[in-house]
């Protein structure tokens, strides 16, 4: 029985020890593929000779029944990881227009001045007028907070924003994003290899809103939250002490633990400690679910009826230059 029990036990640590060795072999070569300097022929063969290396060492371990490679394994490892650890975020990059500056913000009792506050006018993606503005909000007069959604593919993910009302009419939507490089695209994957470093973004609803549903062809909504005037204000107070705090310790962007609505969460908790975590802060397609089961949202009408008020992407394209946009966008939002 001992030593049927001490087979077993073997038997369970080689898998373990092999599960853990592909996973970070895999993970190795991907880190080596987005982050190794040079270009992609220099970048291809780091990761074909980090895989081959590993694959060596798993073959030489099965075969001889040794624990030796992986020792060896372990050692050229923590290299890689010392490596790694060296890859810091920086400021100071050749960005692409959108995220070329800061956002940041002072406080002066319940005035709020916010330091480039974007308003783009887009035609497309590389066809835009540059406008980037310092503007003062008081908080005093903030009514609402509004949750925006902007789906481009999958009806898991979208990127979620928030909007900031003020009664004189004045709209300005902060949004968690990835800080490309100039001719740089987006990709999932990077978000977890360091590819991109993270930008809070402040922008006109005009920006921000409008050039993903008339230039990028995504599918928008807005969703009014529930929210008292001081949890609105504290939101609003997070996002700028986030702002200010990237500006002096740039930070990088992940697709799982650092993204528009785990921020955005984190802030959140700093209002109300009980809120629960849940993985459609992840899918966050169907973040609006989550926020009507936790009562963010109106429950005096059903999640889907909120859904077809919240529609933006009609409107947004059918506005004119001259029309209000964010009173346009808000057409039908409530109801009759």
């Amino acid at each position: 029985m001992t030593k049927r029990r001490w087979m077993i036990g073997r038997t369970v640590l080689s898998v373990f020890v092999g599960l853990v060795t592909f996973v970070s072999g895999v993970w190795g070569a991907m880190a080596l593929w987005f982050q190794l300097p040079g270009g992609a022929v220099v970048r291809t063969i780091g990761s074909l000779v980090w895989a081959i290396v590993v694959i060596s060492l798993a073959a030489f371990a099965i075969s001889r029944r040794s624990w030796l490679p992986l020792a060896f394994y372990v050692l050229v490892f923590g290299a890689l990881m010392a490596w790694w650890s060296t890859i810091a975020p920086s400021n100071n990059r050749v960005w692409a227009d959108d995220v070329a500056h800061l956002m940041s913000g002072t406080v002066d009792g319940s005035h709020v001045t916010l330091t480039n506050v974007r308003d783009f006018t887009w035609r497309t993606e590389d066809d835009h007028d540059i406008r980037w503005y310092t503007r003062t909000y008081d908080l005093d007069q903030l009514v609402s907070a509004d949750a925006v959604l902007s789906y481009w593919g999958s009806e898991a993910i979208a990127h979620a924003m928030i909007s900031f009302g003020f009664s004189d009419g004045r709209h300005v939507v902060f949004s968690v994003e990835i800080r490309k490089k100039r001719g740089q695209q987006y990709s999932a994957i990077g978000g977890f290899f360091k590819q991109f470093e993270m930008v809070l973004t402040a922008a006109d609803e005009r920006d921000i809103i409008r050039v993903r549903t008339n230039v990028r062809g995504e599918d928008d909504y807005l969703y009014p939250l529930r929210m008292d005037k001081t949890a609105m204000r504290e939101l609003f107070l997070s996002y700028v002490k986030a702002a200010n705090q990237l500006v002096t310790t740039p930070a990088f962007y992940n697709t799982i633990t650092s993204n528009c609505t785990t921020i955005v969460y984190g802030m959140a908790r700093r209002i109300d400690p009980g809120l629960p975590y849940d993985v459609r802060l992840l899918l966050t397609g169907y973040l609006p679910e989550y926020l009507y089961e936790i009562g963010a949202l109106d429950k005096s009408v059903s999640i889907d009826e909120l859904r077809r008020r919240g529609r933006v992407t009609d409107r947004a394209r059918a506005s004119l230059p001259t029309d209000d946009f964010s009173r346009v966008i808000r057409v039908g939002l409530r109801g009759p």
